[in-house]
């Protein structure tokens, strides 16, 4: 049975109908929708109709009719314009069809209709489109044709009647007299000669056509009717049907449920149906006889008292009342019958009789509840439940908390949006005087400008000249700050406090923006000084347009004070050094998420971060917020972690739940949130929304091009300027042109042409200069274009021309909007979809755009209110309304893109288990929406009562992260304990923005060995990329350029995404033509991303040391980035070079090193244009290049040092090369292993370049027996193609050292006492009582013999101690002569002076002398004293003039302590002071003994026989006898 329409508070209020049995499907509406457009679309010719039919011909006209069709839909492309989707375009060709299909050429009516169509167009597509339907047409015949065209037409037609058209209506039928009782189950009496059969019923009513009476000779009397004839006649029934059936039903119970449905409010139609279900067809008789004598049956029954008659009144009554649980549906909407009255009489009288039979009284009768029924009382009870309802919450709670008002919240709909309700996603119904127009082309809706917030009366505008004198400097020809900004002024200007502004668009969010700034640079200003080395303020814009806007207003601005403003995006890149010497940074939230990832050189920036500026906040809920959300999350822990002070400032349009955007912020609701409504517009919006209803494509199209020229027209007449805005280039002149065309055929072009004012003639002349042909055609109508491909002075022209009144319609793209404030009195937005290169469709056009759109109706000086409106399709209308009336509370994304930035987040290291990626997860916006509304979150009722907080959810979404990234080996994840390590491929995906999935591919595909196809196919198959659609549309241009453009082979070919990828890669890099504007908006994504992902590659190959693939990989970042494959001619980098000179070069085959050697002249002549000689020349010598030579030292037989010498050899120019340095990439390959043994990113500075000054480069490689023939050293330009240079290192004269060289085994010894240096002086001088193992095994030979000797142990072997045996020794046998201790460092003889001090010179009487840079003695001192501590440089300093200084002759023995460092910088001093002390030793003949102090050595035996040292004097004791 149907639902009766009832409203659904009834339903939910009474018990009408069962709420748990009615389940509504959500996709009911749409696929209603859906239904009906299929069959509006069935009721006209498609385009796959059109393609069906021309199947039928010939098989050998089968290719030329395909390709005639191809035709058709490239002209209907153009005439349509190449900026719609394919449906339009399809449509756009199926009218071609109709309208030229039995034409042969284009005549004058086929022009007209063409033109009113599509507008201007071009003649040459028109004639093309009927070129080829008259190819086509001519394979069918007229027939055929006419067939294929009124197909579905008339069928369409005829089949659809609407509701009720055959309903014959008669006023008669409705009207009552008021004396008349009203007869029971509304039946009037004439209608008691109720029949099944027809011709019983023509018989009875023949008198009725002959002369208008009734013969009621031949009906039954319902006299004849009484108490038992229903009895009878079903008795009569059960044995005439049913007397063989075992089951058979009893007479008593089949007579009470025919009583029961006859007594019911039913009609006899309804009825009817009933009791032939029940009956069966053997039934008809029955069903006949009880529906024609219906009112007598149940009027006898009640008549005819019995107890049996009572219990079916009292069933009968209750059921009337809904007293069952299954009630019959809409007793509740009549409150009282006629019938209820008489059972509800007819049964109180039985009760009563029943009653006195039976002794009892009356007050104890079971029918209490029936008694009491009043039908008022009733109403009013439903009256009251039902204005209950309008305000009372859902789900109700046990205490009615009081609302809280939060003191800076400006909503008029505060109290809707905090029902749990609105929450759980009601809409709010619009105001009382929206005004709504319905016809058959489109649905208007229309809401008028608000009224602006009256003015409080302690609110006070901001005067400008009572700020102090920074803001005074700044605010500099500004008056007074806005209502918006002096409200918020207290709290942005002078206190720290995080702050949310929502406010509309154009409000002046930016000064507000300006005023936070201000406070912070006031809190860095000492003695009148900014210190600017102190802080760092950035701003977060959500566009590149937006953000070079944002970078001028505050260079601007904050010039008097020497603050530095620079933009940071990916078109302009900073150097560290120019980072550091701004202030303030400019970037979008994708620049600033991978500078804060990177923790390693950019730590110290993040952390001087004092304010972040956040535009634009309610982008939280597009694909970009999970950006917003990391980076806000990763500035609030850094907050919290280093108890830093970094300052948030969200800016946002007016939001639904700003109170969740506050929350997340970490903003107090009570003093930093700052909701502003629509009443605090500067100009009020009147808002118009428009659904064109055509379901046809090219329909629609036209449509909204009229609808739109209706508005304009409409605004001109009012003498207003109107802005249109369209959403691709070159739709902005087709519009233009469209809605020129359509004021001249309607003449209308005197309402169009502009006011000649005095500079108007000076505008003409300008405009005719202008080289855009299309611009010059449209001004003199009164109309402009403005797009970003136009040449940025045609554009200031347009701006200037607008904003001066020379023109009164512009249409423009959605630039304009970001990039210039430039407002008219009313913008118009025609059509909503837009191509969208990263989902790769059409989309609808995003609610940031329409709300910066829209931001530009009305001019605050001249409007009291400004008309925005949007036309759409009649589907997306209420789309728009939703998002326009800020209907939709915005939800996070971060869940799709958990995986990421939790990845990123444990490469920085602020996430390093599970726990702290769940605390992690708590200051993201998902937390707070998942808490408020968990059900959109997955996350059932009763789990967040469990868990109020979310930990186990927060804990399952990071463990499920968590196991992918391990998955792709971006992570180490030890589910066990819970720990995350980082990866290197984990580390380059998070600094290259690649997605897990993508590594995963890579995983899979990436080897060491592939060729530059093998690599594009790799990158075309990239999660990144996995958005672009192939159209079949595209195919044929796509094909056209694999043959045109494609250099290298293309895997999967047109038909797959990666293919398609692939090919519009090449195709960039190519500079080839595109004509689709889908392909041109896909290209330009494919290489903006292909060019991080190659890099990221390059990375990983370069990490998993692959020579050749490293080499390989870095050309293709070459290629991609400038455009240029790598077999051409380095100088086509030169911008300045013209081709045909470039081709030639090629031609000749002249490479850089030819060219080098070349005089210009010579250049010249061999290029036939002599005056280019010096231009290519100067280039070929800007071209970086490097000499590079290489050394090697063997340290041991397995680690070889390379110290390499890069000479720079090329011409600096700054316009070339910038003014920091040239980066290179550096690294040592064995191309017999094909392993990378050393790499290093190399900066060449300017400055190195210009002094031609040689760079050292000293690293260790290893190398392993038998020696490789030779190693290269490879040195390649990070940026320039053919800028390389190869050092190869030779290993054929290389002599390593000793294979084993011979340490010295730890004899196991008895440890020698003290007592053994036989003198008590000495002994006092140890706290210890015997020695090491070391020094027992050394002890003889340090204290009984003059030999040299070298002692190669670990630190903390005490070789000190031996030191000090051997000056012992020289005491005890040479006491007139001196020892010299050689420290390497300051440190160390200032420690060796402070100890032997106390004990050498102090308890043994000898004098100890320091002799360092700082402490020079005099000569007297250094002739008395015994031992003299000094370093190398010094020690080589005085031992140079040995002959005049006698104290150097005197010397008997020199300890060198760290000797190992020989094979350092330092080496060669030490080299020359035991060289010399050799060579003074042989010209005096007094020996003097070397004793050399290192820690193991590999080479010991090389360096015991450079000292002299005869075997067993060498102790190399190995690092494990520590």
């Amino acid at each position: 049975m149907e639902l009766p329409r009832l409203t659904g508070a009834l339903r939910s209020f009474s018990n009408v109908t069962r709420q748990d049995e009615y389940i509504v499907d959500s996709s009911d509406l749409m696929t209603k929708r859906s239904k009906l457009k299929e069959y509006c679309c069935q009721t006209e010719l498609t385009w796959n109709d059109l393609t069906h039919f021309v199947e039928n011909v010939a098989q050998n006209e089968h290719q030329v009719v395909s390709e005639n069709l191809r035709t058709l839909l490239k002209a209907a492309r153009q005439l349509v314009g190449i900026e719609h989707e394919q449906e339009t375009v399809e449509s756009a060709a199926v009218f071609l069809f109709k309208t030229f299909h039995d034409k042969d050429h284009v005549g004058h009516e086929e022009t007209k209709a063409v033109k009113q169509m599509f507008g201007p167009f071009p003649p040459s597509a028109a004639t093309t489109a009927c070129n080829a339907v008259y190819r086509i047409a001519s394979n069918f015949s007229e027939e055929e044709l006419q067939k294929l065209l009124c197909a579905n037409e008339p069928a369409g037609q005829s089949s659809h009647v609407h509701f009720g058209k055959t309903i014959k209506f008669s006023f008669d039928s409705f009207v009552l007299e008021p004396s008349e009782e009203l007869p029971l189950n509304w039946q009037t009496d004439d209608q008691k000669d109720f029949s099944l059969d027809y011709i019983k019923y023509l018989n009875n009513h023949q008198g009725d056509f002959k002369n208008g009476s009734t013969d009621s000779s031949d009906l039954k009397s319902s006299n004849k009717v009484d108490g038992s004839f229903l009895r009878q006649e079903v008795d009569s029934y059960i044995i005439r049907t049913l007397q063989d059936s075992s089951d058979r039903p009893m007479t008593d119970d089949l007579c009470g449920t025919l009583f029961e449905m006859l007594a019911s409010t039913k009609s006899d139609d309804e009825l009817q149906n009933e009791l032939f279900e029940l009956l069966g067809p053997e039934g008809f008789e029955l069903i006949e006889k009880v529906l024609q004598h219906r009112s007598a049956i149940v009027e006898n029954a009640l008549t005819h008292s019995t107890d049996l008659k009572l219990r079916y009144l009292q069933d009968a009554s209750k059921k009337c009342l809904g007293g069952n649980a299954q009630p019959i549906y809409g007793c509740q909407v009549t409150v009282r019958s006629e019938q209820e009255k008489q059972l509800l009489k007819q049964y109180r009288r039985e009760e009563k009789r029943q009653a006195k039979r039976e002794k009892k009284d009356e007050g104890e009768i079971s029918g209490d509840g029936l008694q009491n029924f009043d039908p008022k009382e009733l109403r009013l009870q439903r009256e009251l439940a039902l204005q209950n309802a309008r305000i009372a919450p859902i789900l109700t709670r046990q205490h009615d908390y009081e609302r809280i008002k939060y003191p800076h919240v400006y909503d008029s709909k505060s109290e809707a949006k905090q029902s749990p309700a609105f929450i759980a996603g009601a809409k709010i119904y619009l105001s009382e005087d929206v005004e709504r127009e319905n016809n058959k082309v489109y649905e208007q809706v229309v809401i008028p400008a608000t009224q602006s917030m009256p003015i409080g009366i302690q609110e006070k505008l901001i005067d400008i000249k009572n700020l102090d004198e920074i803001g005074q400097l700044v605010f500099k020809g500004m008056k007074q700050l806005n209502r918006i900004q002096s409200l918020v002024f207290e709290t942005a200007y002078n206190t720290n406090e995080n702050m949310l502004i929502c406010a509309p668009t154009g409000a002046g969010k930016t000064n507000i923006a300006m005023l936070t700034v201000l406070h912070e640079i006031r809190q860095h200003i000492q003695q009148g000084m900014i210190r600017k080395d102190e802080f760092k303020i950035v701003y977060v814009a959500p566009m590149k347009a937006l953000a070079a806007e944002m970078t001028n207003y505050f260079s601007k601005r904050l010039e008097p004070l020497g603050i530095l403003v620079k933009e940071l995006t990916g078109d302009m890149q900073l150097t560290k050094g120019e980072i550091l010497r701004t202030q303030m940074l400019v970037t979008t939230p994708e620049k600033w998420d991978v500078v804060t990832r990177k923790s390693v050189g950019d730590v110290a920036l993040s952390q001087i971060v004092r304010l972040l500026i956040l535009d634009e906040v309610h982008l939280l809920h597009e694909d970009r917020g999970p950006v917003l959300e990391s980076l806000v999350a990763r500035t609030l822990r850094q907050v919290e972690s280093t108890q830093s002070m970094i300052r948030i400032l969200g800016l946002s349009a007016t939001l639904p739940n700003y109170l969740d955007v506050a929350t997340f912020l970490h903003v107090n609701p009570y003093i930093g949130l700052f909701f502003f409504d629509g009443r605090f517009r500067p100009v009020p919006l009147k808002q118009t929304f428009i659904g064109v209803k055509a379901s046809n494509k090219m329909q629609q199209l036209h449509d909204m091009e009229e609808v739109c020229y209706e508005k304009v027209l409409m605004q001109l007449k009012e003498g207003h300027q109107v802005m249109v805005f369209v959403h691709a280039r070159n739709s902005t002149v087709r519009t233009a042109m469209v809605l020129q065309e359509m004021a001249k055929n309607q003449g209308d072009t005197m309402y169009f042409l502009p006011n000649q004012s005095a500079d108007y003639g000076l505008a003409e002349k300008q405009i005719q200069k202008s080289r855009n042909k299309q611009l010059r055609e449209l001004f003199p109508d009164g109309f402009g274009i403005h797009h970003a491909g136009m040449l940025r002075q045609d554009r200031t022209l347009v701006e200037n021309c607008f904003s001066r009144g020379h023109m009164k319609v512009l249409v423009c793209t959605a630039t304009l909007a970001w990039g210039v404030n430039l407002p008219a009195h009313a913008v118009v937005i025609k059509g909503t979809q837009i191509y969208d290169a990263k989902r790769g469709s059409f989309v609808d056009l995003g609610i940031l755009d329409v709300m910066q759109i829209f931001g530009r109706a009305g001019r605050p000086q001249f409007d009291k209110f400004g008309e925005g409106t949007i036309i759409t399709s009649h589907d997306k209308l209420n789309h728009y309304l939703t998002l326009l009336t800020q209907q939709n509370p915005i939800e996070s994304q971060f869940l799709a893109r958990l995986a990421d930035n939790l990845n990123a987040e444990i490469a920085l290291g602020t996430v390093t288990n599970v726990e702290e990626a769940v605390k992690w997860l708590s200051y993201t916006y998902l937390y707070v929406r998942s808490r408020a509304n968990p059900l959109a979150y997955g996350i059932n009722y009763k789990a967040c009562q469990m868990d109020p907080g979310l930990e186990k959810y927060r804990r399952d979404q990071v463990i499920e992260a968590g196991r992918k990234l391990d998955k792709a080996k971006m992570v180490r994840f030890e589910e066990r304990t819970g720990y995350f390590s980082i990866t290197d491929l984990g580390r380059t995906a998070s600094h290259y923005y690649i997605q897990y999935n993508t590594i995963e591919t890579f995983n899979e595909l990436f080897e060491a060995h592939k060729t530059e196809a093998d690599i594009f196919a790799l990158v075309s198959k990239a999660e990144e990329f996995e958005q672009i659609k192939v159209r079949e549309e595209e195919m044929e241009e796509l094909l056209q350029l694999l043959d045109d453009y494609c250099q290298l082979p293309v895997a999967g070919g047109a038909e797959n995404t990666y293919g398609k990828v692939n090919i519009l890669l090449q195709t960039y890099i190519g500079h080839g033509e595109l004509d689709s504007f889908s392909l041109i908006s896909d290209t330009a994504y494919v290489a903006q991303n292909a060019a991080r992902i190659v890099r990221a590659l390059f990375e990983i190959a370069l990490r998993r040391r692959w020579p050749a693939m490293t080499y390989r990989l870095l050309n293709l970042c070459k290629i991609i980035d400038r455009r240029l494959w790598g077999w051409c001619n380095p100088l086509r980098q030169f911008s300045i070079l013209p081709g045909h000179v470039l081709a030639k070069l090629e031609e000749k085959k002249l490479t850089i090193d030819k060219m080098k050697d070349m005089r210009k002249d010579e250049i010249g002549h061999m290029l036939h244009h002599v005056n280019i000689g010096l231009k290519v020349k100067q280039c070929v010598h800007e071209i970086p290049s490097v000499a590079l030579e290489a050394s090697i030292q063997p340290i041991t037989r397995t680690v070889l040092r390379v110290r390499l010498t890069i000479t720079p050899d090329f011409k600096w120019h700054d316009q070339t090369h910038g003014s920091v340095g040239e980066p290179w990439w550096i690294w040592v390959e064995d191309p017999v292993n094909d392993h990378i043994y050393h790499s290093e990113y190399f900066l060449l500075q300017k400055k190195q370049v210009l002094s031609k000054e040689p760079q050292l480069l000293v690293f260790t490689i290893p190398i392993f027996e038998p020696l490789p023939s030779q190693y290269y050293i490879r040195a390649v330009s990070d940026r320039w193609l053919g800028a390389e240079a190869v050092c190869i290192i030779n290993f054929q004269h290389l002599i390593l050292p000793e294979r084993h060289p011979p340490h010295t085994e730890l004899l196991d010894l008895q440890p020698l006492p003290i007592t053994a240096l036989g003198n008590r002086e000495y002994e006092a001088l140890y706290k210890f009582t015997h020695f090491n193992p070391i020094q027992t095994q050394i002890f003889h030979t340090l204290y009984h013999t003059d030999c040299n000797v070298l002692l190669g142990a670990p630190t903390g072997s005490g070789k000190t101690v031996a030191a000090e045996l051997a000056i012992f020794r020289l005491f005890n046998k040479y006491p007139t002569s001196k020892a010299v201790y050689i420290a390497p460092l300051k440190a160390l003889v200032r420690e060796r002076i402070e100890d032997w001090k106390v004990r050498i010179t102090e308890k043994l009487g000898k004098n100890v002398v320091e002799l360092t840079g700082d402490v020079t003695p005099d000569m007297k001192a250094i002739a008395k004293a015994d031992l003299i501590v000094t370093t190398p440089e010094k020690w080589d300093g005085i031992s140079r003039s040995w002959q005049n200084r006698s104290y150097v002759q005197k010397v008997s023995i020199i300890i060198i302590d760290e000797i190992h460092l020989l094979g350092d910088e330092r080496g060669p001093v030490l080299e020359v002071i035991v060289s010399r002390t050799s060579f003074i030793s042989s010209h005096t003949d007094s020996p003097v003994r070397i004793v050399g102090l290192s820690t193991a050595l590999a080479n010991a035996k090389d360096l015991a026989d450079w000292l002299g040292i005869r075997q067993g004097s060498a102790e190399s004791q190995r690092p494990v006898f520590k």
